[in-house]
């Protein structure tokens, strides 16, 4: 079983810049394609971008290009989400996923574990 435990949410203006953390508690992170998603209230869940286990790969959404930045540290088991020049409508509950296998997924199906969620909220 894959614990994740997301952190770095919080209330920021447009404009601004806000880290997210996934921590996770499997033995081969390494071996784990991650992601983030986010959900905002009535809608449904989206992705926002992807990296493959040795980070050697990632993908982004269309909304989040040259904004967004995914990145992982193997040695200490985490994923990050470095998001820049925040818009309102990035505001939403923030997910990371572990899939067991090392390749990329866009589509929250192939996820096999996720972490309860951090909110993010931007003010315009």
């Amino acid at each position: 079983q894959v614990q994740l435990v997301e952190s770095g949410g919080g209330l920021v203006q447009a404009g601004g810049s806000l880290r997210l953390s996934c921590t996770s508690s499997g033995r081969t992170f390494s071996s784990y394609g991650m992601a983030w998603f986010r959900q905002a209230p009535g809608k449904e869940r989206d992705f926002v971008a992807t990296i493959s286990g040795s980070g050697s790969t990632t993908s982004y959404a269309d909304s989040v290009k040259g904004r967004f930045t995914i990145s992982r540290d193997n040695a200490k088991n985490t994923v990050y989400l470095q998001m820049n020049s925040l818009k309102p409508e990035d505001t939403a509950v923030y997910y990371c996923a572990a899939r067991l296998r090392k390749v990329v997924g866009v589509t929250p199906h192939v996820y096999d574990y996720w972490g309860q969620g951090t909110q993010v909220t931007v003010s315009s």
